[in-house]
């Protein structure tokens, strides 16, 4: 058997390949991200961002790594995202401040859908990663967004963020997924880098302001991990959005502490 002129097939451009070690750290040609939208999705405008095409950010100079396209939030998901945490937010009646933080930043397309839902709020987005927080610095520059990202850790960050006990702050966190995410078990919100439950501790224990939690979740969750965390809260709301297939839909988890949407 002639096995020179045996085709290997092409390997399909799904999650897994874009986080291994040669893509993941690779700025994605337009052509792969259209790629990635088409053999994961069936959509080669699955990763729209900051309100455009793939084809349009490309055109403006907008550029992602293997690993942002797979992890961010894209357009479809950020309105809606927005859309929800804007109407709990609204519930707080606050006579003072709306501060909102994305504590896990990556390409801000979140902040962006936030800002456009939360026009009022001051922003703060941290991204401790130098590789990503350099392209997304490059991009929101691009386009001259108003949107302002540190080069730091969330605690670090925080620390940053001037705060009073009247203010609301709005919160949105999306840390690395790693290996958290099981086919089979699904999201074990445990295992995210660092665990999600770890990071709303330490926001509890550094701010005294009333908070709103907006936690991306999916729509497979590993039900323990799920109900350690919302026992944290004073109230939860679990939202799951049918925007791909099911059993592949990511969702948000809409907490607050030293307040609560229904007393309003």
């Amino acid at each position: 058997m002639d096995t020179e002129h045996i085709d290997t097939p092409e390997p399909a451009y799904d999650r897994r390949l874009l986080l291994n070690d040669l893509k993941r750290n690779a700025v994605l040609e337009l052509w792969e991200v259209q790629r990635y939208g088409t053999d994961s999705y069936g959509d080669a405008d699955y990763v729209s961002i900051y309100g455009m095409r793939p084809t349009d950010w490309y055109a403006k100079g907008i550029r992602l790594l293997g690993r942002t396209a797979v992890e961010g939030t894209r357009d479809a998901l950020g309105n809606t995202i927005g859309r929800d945490v804007a109407a709990v937010a609204a519930l707080a009646s606050v006579s003072a401040t709306t501060v909102l933080v994305d504590l896990f930043t990556g390409s801000s397309n979140s902040l962006y859908w936030l800002m456009r839902h939360v026009p009022s709020a001051k922003a703060w987005g941290f991204e401790l990663d130098a590789s990503i927080f350099r392209l997304t610095q490059q991009n929101l520059s691009a386009l001259a967004l108003p949107l302002t990202i540190l080069h730091t850790d969330y605690r670090s960050g925080l620390a940053q963020v001037p705060l009073t006990p009247d203010d609301l702050l709005i919160t949105f966190i999306a840390p690395p997924w790693g290996d958290a995410l099981d086919p089979g078990s699904g999201l074990d919100l445990r295992r995210t880098n660092p665990p999600v439950i770890e990071i709303v501790n330490f926001l509890f224990k550094s701010c005294t302001s009333r908070i709103l939690c907006a936690i991306q979740v999916y729509e497979v969750l590993h039900p323990a991990s799920l109900a350690a965390l919302r026992a944290c809260f004073d109230w939860s709301a679990l939202h799951v959005y049918s925007l791909n297939a099911p059993g592949q839909n990511h969702g948000l988890l809409l907490a607050t502490k030293r307040w609560s949407p229904e007393a309003a």
